[in-house]
């Protein structure tokens, strides 16, 4: 699992560096022919990490159920996204994978509650999660570097 969590804190580091290099209007800009823009994205990574990892293994997640409606699977951005907000993403980002490492350490990813991602990925178990969670994150990285070249 090291090498997981390795892949976890340094792809929050690459989301970090989109949050301290963009304005808060870039962050907001939905480009034409794009259904989301950045900020949606790591809202999305964050609240996604929470559910694969915390909800399906019957812990509490460490989001806001208003978090949570706001970036889940599904949901589209309105463009509106206070510097708060951003504050709040950018400080969840980093705190939440430490936490996650540090539950695990502990132990308390006991039961997982098995799960069909819509792409068709079978979680069976934490470690499935993770690795799927960290793919989810690189699939998004993908999307953001797509959309910077429109701001």
């Amino acid at each position: 699992m090291e090498a997981t969590f390795k892949i976890l804190e340094t792809s929050r580091n690459i989301y970090l560096k989109f949050l301290e290099g963009y304005t808060l209007e870039q962050l907001n800009k939905i480009p034409e022919g794009f259904s989301n823009n950045l900020i949606w994205n790591i809202g999305h990574i964050v609240v996604s990490q929470q559910g694969l990892i915390y909800r399906l293994s019957g812990l509490p997640v460490n989001v806001s159920d208003e978090m949570t409606e706001k970036y889940k699977n599904g949901s589209r951005p309105d463009g509106k996204t206070t510097q708060e907000e951003v504050d709040e993403i950018k400080h969840l980002l980093i705190v939440l994978a430490q936490q996650t490492k540090a539950d695990f350490e502990a132990g308390k990813f006991q039961h997982y509650t098995e799960y069909q991602t819509k792409t068709g990925f079978h979680l069976a178990n934490f470690k499935d999660a993770m690795e799927f969670s960290n793919y989810h994150e690189g699939i998004h990285l993908g999307m953001m570097m797509n959309i910077r070249k429109f701001l």
